[in-house]
């Protein structure tokens, strides 16, 4: 059903400051908290008397901004983005934050997520007069906004956010306020902040222990939250929601330190871990974790397996950043580049190694190979979240079925391929336990459509929107 679909995602970080006479300077500390959501671009807007002022450009956030371009961002409020080029080209045009300026006034704005109707939407918009400057669907907002008969910017903003589809957490940011929102299902997180007077939004709560902020709480499903000089208020633009939050925020995306609903990803992680070798018992010398996101869930796997955990890859952190790039083929090399295998510590040993998923499989046979050419006598491969089966419409970068190599082959298949001695695939519900959200709806809280093709949203005609996007693909 999906072969020939690619998904059109931007899996991205963002954060706003609200009242605070060094924005600037705290949105780029906030960004290179969040640079492991997004390494190909970034980008800073701050608010100055009631102009706003933008800095943006390719590469990662100590690369976009110099101390000197910081101290020219003077302002007391301010968003910054950092972004992962999977929806529209890598181009400058396409980083965020966007800045618009009409004859009210200036409006930017940011977003993580994929609004799956964007096609639809932005071939009506063109239709009625609408330009476009990129070929991101973020874009699409800010004439939604402009378009609407509303009265008041409130009211077009609730009005435009009710016409998107998908996964989406947006900040829009004016001269006099700043508004952010969850989408009805809340697939991306997003928290709330505050430093003294300051207010803070952010994609991961990280950025709060990073910059000495204190948690509020967590935007969410369907809700908008304004921020001004009068305080922070928060309301509804729809009441039909259903929390149903990316599971592999948990597996993968957020940092360990993050904390989403109360969860920490760290400890999720270690239960999964747990999960693993409750569920398939094995006899082996040693457990590793794969860099970074699988140590957490090794270190639970050694705990409850009892088999001591050491390091035995370890990540150059150095790799130029023409491996980070998203292409089949730069992530086959890279992974030469990024990892290598601890020979004194798996020489001999019958190795137990952690990831935390396996998509096409190129990275899990490479590891394979490297610990076997480190003298590993057995590799037994584990992986903290089940096979990836169905791809994403709301924000995470899995391509058509063809390159999710267990949509079409067998655990048993994929452990051939890979060259292991054995694999395992956490279960569904080990996941959804070792996560453990404090909600009693379907899957406690969690999108589970990558592993069961179950979307927690009507398809409506998402197939035909990613088709239309890569037709020429």
């Amino acid at each position: 059903m999906f072969g020939e679909i690619k998904g059109l995602n931007e899996e991205c970080g963002i954060v706003g400051i609200w009242g605070h006479k060094e924005a600037a300077s705290l949105a780029y500390i906030a960004l290179h908290t969040l640079q492991h959501r997004g390494q190909e671009g970034a980008g800073i807007v701050v608010k100055s008397g009631n102009k706003l002022i933008q800095h943006r450009g390719l590469g990662l956030v100590s690369e976009v901004f110099s101390k000197e371009k910081i101290d020219k961002l003077e302002g007391n409020s301010a968003i910054g983005h950092v972004r992962y080029t999977t929806a529209g080209h890598n181009e400058i045009a396409n980083v965020q934050p966007f800045l618009f300026h009409f004859a009210h006034g200036s409006l930017a704005m940011c977003h993580n997520g994929n609004l799956i109707n964007a096609t639809t939407l932005r071939k009506q918009l063109e239709e009625e007069g609408s330009i476009f400057h990129s070929s991101s669907d973020t874009e699409v907002l800010a004439h939604l906004i402009t378009k609407s008969n509303k009265k008041t910017l409130i009211e077009k903003i609730k009005e435009a956010f009710s016409m998107l589809k998908g996964g989406f957490a947006f900040i829009v940011f004016t001269q006099n306020e700043m508004i952010a929102a969850l989408d009805p299902n809340g697939f991306r997180p997003l928290s709330i902040g505050k430093l003294r007077d300051s207010y803070i939004i952010a994609s991961e709560t990280c950025v709060f222990d990073t910059i000495g902020a204190d948690f509020i709480r967590d935007v969410s499903p369907g809700e908008i939250v304004i921020i001004n000089n009068d305080g922070i208020k928060i309301e509804r633009y729809t009441n039909d929601t259903e929390l149903a939050i990316c599971s592999m925020e948990f597996i993968y995306f957020a940092r360990p330190d993050s904390n989403i609903y109360g969860v920490n990803i760290h400890t999720a992680r270690k239960n999964m871990g747990k999960a693993l070798a409750k569920e398939e018992k094995i006899k082996a010398d040693v457990v590793c974790g794969v860099p970074d996101s699988g140590i957490s869930a090794a270190i639970g796997y050694a705990e409850e397996s009892k088999i001591p955990y050491e390091i035995g890859l370890i990540k150059n952190r150095y790799v130029a950043r023409t491996f980070i790039q998203p292409s089949n083929e730069l992530r086959e090399q890279g992974v030469k580049m990024k990892l290598s295998a601890v020979r004194g510590v798996v020489e001999g040993k019958s190795v137990v190694v952690v990831d935390d998923s396996i998509v096409r499989g190129i990275t899990s046979k490479r590891i394979v190979n490297l610990l076997r050419e480190a003298g590993a006598k057995e590799v037994h491969f584990k992986v903290s979240s089940p096979p990836l089966m169905y791809p994403c419409f709301y924000g995470i970068d899995i391509q058509t079925t063809r390159e999710l190599i267990a949509y079409d082959h067998s655990i048993e298949e994929i452990r051939e391929l890979i060259g292991a001695d054995s694999l395992q695939f956490i279960s569904q519900d080990g996941l959804i336990n070792s996560i453990n959200l404090p909600f009693s709806n379907k899957y406690k809280g969690l999108c589970m459509a990558y592993f069961n093709g179950d979307y927690p949203t009507a398809l409506y005609d998402y197939e035909k929107e990613m088709k239309d996007k890569f037709k020429t693909c």
